[in-house]
C-alpha cells in the first residue's frame, strides 16, 4: 500500500520509527519529511492533500501530541482524520469513518504503540454500507 507521512520537528522520532516499520511491512512510503516542517500545520496539510490525489493511499501525520495536525487535515475539505493513541480506534476510524489519516503525537504514544496503531489503521478496511451517510455528513462540513 502506499502511505504517505511528514512530521514536525517535535513527530520526528516517532515519524521515523513508523517509517523504518511501514517500509520493513513492505508498504511504499511517501515521506514528506526527510527534514521537519516548520509547522505541523504544515506536515499535516501536505499529507491530506496527497491523500485527496491518491485514492488508495492512507497517510500518517507525527507532531507532540497528535492534536494539533488532526484540526489542520480537518480543515481540508474532503478529509477525514482522526488524532489516534490506541489500536483499536485506529482500525475503528478506518472501517466505520473511511479515515485516511492518523494523527499522533510522540509525547503520547511511545513507538510501540504507534507502530501497533499504524499496522492496525493500514489493516482495516472501510465497511461502507449504513456507515456511509455519516461520511458524506462529514465531506460536506469541511
Amino acid at each position: 500500500m502506499r502511505v504517505v507521512i511528514a512530521s514536525d520537528t517535535e513527530g520526528m522520532p516517532l515519524k521515523e520509527a513508523i517509517k523504518d516499520a511501514l517500509v520493513a511491512d513492505g508498504h511504499e512510503v511517501v515521506d514528506y519529511s526527510s527534514a521537519p516542517a516548520a509547522d505541523f500545520i504544515d506536515s499535516a496539510l501536505i499529507v491530506a492533500h496527497d491523500l485527496l490525489e491518491h485514492d488508495d493511499s492512507l497517510g500518517f501525520a507525527f507532531d507532540g501530541y497528535g492534536v494539533g495536525s488532526y484540526m489542520a487535515a480537518t480543515r481540508v475539505k474532503g478529509m477525514v482524520a482522526a488524532s489516534i493513541s490506541d489500536e483499536r480506534s485506529a482500525y475503528m476510524t478506518r472501517e466505520h469513518n473511511d479515515c485516511r489519516l492518523v494523527c499522533m503525537g510522540s509525547k503520547v504514544v511511545g513507538s510501540e504503540v504507534a507502530t501497533r496503531i499504524a499496522r492496525e489503521f493500514l489493516a482495516a478496511d472501510y465497511a461502507g454500507g449504513r456507515h456511509q451517510i455519516r461520511v458524506d455528513m462529514l465531506h460536506k462540513m469541511a
